[in-house]
């Protein structure tokens, strides 16, 4: 019983359904606050918080925002504590090719970044648009300043400077689909990021998931994360990969 329950403490509540911009709702917010404490011979402190709003504040204008915070200890050493907030501003979305504002704000622990932001502008092509199963491209181009806590990478040519700026451009591609009469939702979410200065130097994620309706507000969830990045700190994987289970939680 204490190892069943163990599990169901570890599962996550996930928040990565993905709100789709171009729906008519005014307002779509998601928020969890899940979290894991174990004391004893093995001491565990795990604390997850997201959150996911799509807003109208003019006619033609929606803003979302996804954010993020994470904070992880084992045997009272500092593992995880980690902060994302990614911020769209999209004009026209009903249409089939709309702009995009973007700013993102993101540290990571693992990977010693103090600071990362980006500020960028793109567009959104939409190839399927329809109530249960949608698929968009995007392309945009981003400034980005990273300052890390180290100065010595993988790659010598940046070693001596903590901070890495550059210009990016971003190949986006997300979706979501209804199967079996709504009985099992597929979700995706990828994109490349490399540099447009330095060819050595990119990034690319692929989020997967899949949900199974439990209830209109509910769904559980099967969640597979995989990111890459080709310039870190000296004696760093370039690669990490998550699977989690947990439940999706939605106010629509």
């Amino acid at each position: 019983m204490k190892t069943v329950l163990y599990y169901l403490f570890l599962f996550p509540i996930l928040l990565s359904a993905q709100i789709n911009e171009s729906d008519t709702l005014k307002l779509k917010a998601n928020l969890s606050l899940t979290g894991f404490w174990q004391s004893g011979n093995v001491e565990t402190l795990i604390f997850r918080a997201k959150s996911d709003l799509s807003y109208k504040p003019w006619k033609k204008w929606v803003f979302k925002t996804k954010n993020s915070y994470v904070y992880q200890e084992f045997g009272k050493e500092k593992a995880d504590e980690d902060i994302l907030s990614l911020n769209f501003l999209y004009f026209n979305p009903e249409r089939k090719f709309y702009p995009l504002v973007l700013g993102f704000v993101s540290t990571n622990f693992r990977r010693e970044i103090d600071l990362r932001s980006l500020v960028g502008v793109g567009v959104t092509y939409q190839v399927i648009d329809h109530k249960d199963h949608w698929l968009k491209l995007s392309v945009s181009s981003e400034y980005e300043q990273t300052d890390f806590a180290k100065s010595d990478f993988n790659r010598s040519a940046y070693d001596g400077d903590r901070s890495i700026n550059t210009f990016r451009s971003t190949l986006w591609v997300n979706g979501k689909y209804k199967l079996f009469k709504n009985k099992l939702i597929l979700s995706h979410e990828s994109y490349f990021q490399p540099s447009l200065e330095q060819s050595d130097n990119f990034r690319w994620q692929a989020d997967i998931g899949i949900e199974l309706p439990i209830w209109k507000f509910l769904n559980f969830k099967v969640n597979y994360l995989h990111t890459f990045e080709s310039v870190v700190i000296e004696d760093q994987e370039q690669e990490d990969s998550f699977l989690t289970f947990g439940f999706t939680l939605k106010s629509y």
